[in-house]
């Protein structure tokens, strides 16, 4: 076998293979300019990401996803004491983004029809010291958006929408991340719009919340040396705004390549007892940052698939209630049930633009030979 699958479950030198003279010369610029962090690059990709998303939105460039959340939740006024219902089904950072406010995570869990933060389980979650609803967009899935946001304006709550994997997926018609009080994204290399480093950005219609945010990110400063609140330095640099802006152009293509892809997954591989596919979600379009398997004997299918030159991964082999680092939160195994079930189950497969037929064809297939016996789970062959 070849040191590189013949389908990586992520292939971002085929993606930056295109795109390496344009990333260049996006980076002499901004060499030229000095304008190394913040500045006019940064201003022009926040104006384009805002406008890509819909009208009226103001868009804040920061250094990572995790700090979107964190300066978003500190935004809207979440702080010590206080309480945020979020999904245990997520990568870590938003339940610590929660912790950095100084707040506590409340977790309910997830509807297995979506994975995302299930609605009925929300409202029975807030008490006096709620102050927001944080649901996450996961795998590039819109969480139910307008029961959650009902649930937060009976309540007085603020919305944070973590739309980390889930650039231009959309929700009854709209963009996800434009529906509740502040959407955050992340630039990782790998995400759907990735930067050659780390990046961030929040999304908001207020414009009372944008000039908050724009304060946070810059240790607090309404303008060079007036530093009003407490602040961090969080600012997006110049260079990565500058390669984001290269990419950004090419993401509605990207996202629909991603939607092309899923859908042929969907009809080639053989949905069967032991092997449940992603379903379709009535008002929702997809953007696909993950395509998750679910499906027992995960690491042994994982293993056969290693042989047949096929790349794939696991979000998230442990919800994060369960994480040795959380033990003091109290919670234990049986507490969120639909969520500890995906985690033991889920597996990723290759998704990117890049994909070529015959790969995908490639994966089918050997997805295809997996056997699953259902009365001794240590056994896979195929």
């Amino acid at each position: 076998m070849s040191s590189k699958p013949f389908v990586p479950l992520i292939d971002l030198a085929a993606q930056h293979a295109h795109l390496r003279d344009e990333l260049l010369a996006a980076v002499a610029n901004v060499i030229d300019s000095t304008q190394f962090v913040l500045g006019e690059q940064v201003s022009a990709f926040e104006r384009e990401f805002a406008t890509l998303h819909g009208e009226g939105l103001e868009a804040v460039g920061v250094n990572s996803g995790t700090s979107a959340l964190h300066l978003a939740l500190l935004a809207v006024g979440v702080g010590e004491g206080d309480e945020v219902v979020t999904t245990p089904y997520t990568f870590l950072a938003t339940a610590e983004a929660i912790r950095s406010a100084g707040a506590v995570p409340v977790f309910v869990d997830i509807d297995p029809a979506s994975n995302t933060l299930d609605p009925a389980r929300v409202e029975a979650a807030v008490t006096q010291r709620t102050k927001a609803i944080l649901p996450v967009h996961i795998f590039g899935q819109p969480a139910d958006m307008t029961p959650l946001v009902e649930i937060a304006r009976r309540s007085g709550l603020a919305v944070v929408e973590d739309a980390a994997q889930a650039h231009l997926a959309e929700y009854d018609g709209g963009k996800v991340g434009g529906i509740g009080d502040v959407g955050c994204f992340s630039f990782y290399p790998s995400k759907n719009l990735g930067a050659c480093g780390e990046g961030g950005l929040a999304l908001t219609r207020r414009p009372e919340l944008a000039t908050r945010l724009r304060m946070l990110r810059d240790w607090g400063q309404s303008a060079k040396s007036r530093h009003e609140i407490l602040g961090f330095n969080s600012r997006m640099d110049g260079i990565q705004a500058a390669m984001l802006r290269v990419k950004l152009k090419r993401l509605p293509s990207w996202t629909e390549l991603r939607r092309s892809h899923a859908l042929a997954y969907g009809e080639l591989i053989q949905e069967r007892p032991g092997l449940e596919l992603p379903g379709p979600v009535s008002g929702t379009k997809h953007s696909y940052h993950i395509y998750p398997l679910c499906l027992d004997q995960r690491d042994a299918a994982r293993g056969f698939l290693e042989s047949a030159g096929i790349g794939s991964g696991v979000h998230y082999p442990v919800p994060v209630h369960l994480l040795p680092s959380w033990r003091d939160h109290g919670y234990r195994r049986g507490d969120f049930p639909v969520a500890e079930t995906l985690a033991d189950k889920e597996l990723s497969l290759p998704m990117y633009p890049e994909l070529t037929r015959a790969q995908i064809e490639h994966v089918a297939a050997a997805v295809n030979e997996l056997h699953f016996d259902r009365s001794d789970e240590s056994d896979q062959s195929g």
